[in-house]
């Protein structure tokens, strides 16, 4: 009995360690329904918890996938706290996904992707994103049994390491953002995206729009398509179970009169932080083919 007291005690440290690591995406419920009876159960007691709900879609064409893009009080106040380059932290993903028979509701795990965005100052606004967790979760309970099963990592990884994360040695860092396009001020900025939108951009459609009051930021949430876009991209990053139909869509944001998006191999390793290095080789030129569609907003 001492001896097993003895080793327990040796390894709790490193128990404790694993046991606290993050996870990008976590399980909110499994059911038979369809997607459709699913989404009008989720709007309600998302919009009844304090979680608005600003745009939806399809990723990457598919009829087994849906995704919803949310913002909250929570998240507004934190990036109004902090500011910056944490206008990428305005919204979440909530994704519903049919596999194997069964629809799954799975969403970004908010400290994950807060500690990621906020890094050093995520102690700052840790509290906002208690109080999100419990919302998301009491949300996910009225609409289902909830498992709380969090995913997308087989180990996870600790906080710490998320404030300064980054794949691998020579990869981008949550900083080494991709400047788009450089305007005279804010509204200069704002005014050349949103009229690009109305003509039209090939492969490039706006399912979110949020601005933050009081700051210079408005983060935009955008679908790709075509044949360097998500039909692409997807299948062959997203090969695991449950599917991580939540890492998207990508983002971009306007920080003054900056229109910047995160570096692409940040942010789906971010997303896909065990893919190997052989998979990354087979999707090589897809942050340069993002950054190419998405440029197309600034011209």
């Amino acid at each position: 009995m001492k001896k097993l007291v003895f080793y327990l005690l040796l390894f709790l440290p490193s128990l404790m360690l694993v046991s606290q690591n993050l996870k990008p995406y976590i399980v909110g419920f499994e059911t038979k329904e369809s997607i459709k009876i699913v989404q009008e159960k989720l709007l309600k007691e998302l919009d009844a918890n304090g979680l608005n709900v600003v745009g939806q879609y399809q990723p990457a064409n598919d009829k087994n996938r849906w995704l919803i893009v949310f913002t909250a009080p929570e998240l507004e106040n934190s990036v109004k706290k902090i500011g910056g380059l944490t206008g990428f932290a305005s919204t979440l993903r909530i994704a519903i996904t049919v596999e194997n028979d069964k629809t799954i509701v799975s969403y970004t795990l908010p400290e994950y992707w807060g500690n990621a965005y906020f890094r050093a100052d995520y102690d700052k606004v840790a509290s906002n994103y208690a109080a999100l967790k419990l919302h998301l979760e009491t949300a996910m309970k009225a609409s289902g049994d909830f498992s709380g099963k969090t995913f997308g990592s087989k180990q996870g990884i600790a906080s710490k390491d998320l404030r300064k994360y980054h794949y691998m040695m020579a990869m981008p860092y949550f900083e080494d953002v991709v400047e788009l396009g450089k305007f005279e001020n804010y509204n200069a900025a704002l005014a050349c995206i949103d009229k690009n939108l109305k003509k039209g951009v090939p492969g490039v459609r706006m399912v979110a729009r949020v601005s933050t009051p009081g700051k210079e930021l408005t983060l935009y949430n955008f679908a790709v398509s075509g044949a360097k876009g998500e039909s692409k991209f997807l299948p062959i990053i997203d090969i695991g179970q449950p599917k991580q139909t939540a890492f998207l869509p990508y983002e971009v944001l306007v920080y003054g009169g900056r229109v910047l998006m995160l570096h692409g191999r940040f942010r789906i390793a971010l997303s896909f932080p065990d893919l190997t290095m052989g998979t990354f080789t087979k999707i090589m030129s897809t942050p340069g083919d993002i950054e190419g569609l998405l440029a197309q907003v600034v011209k």
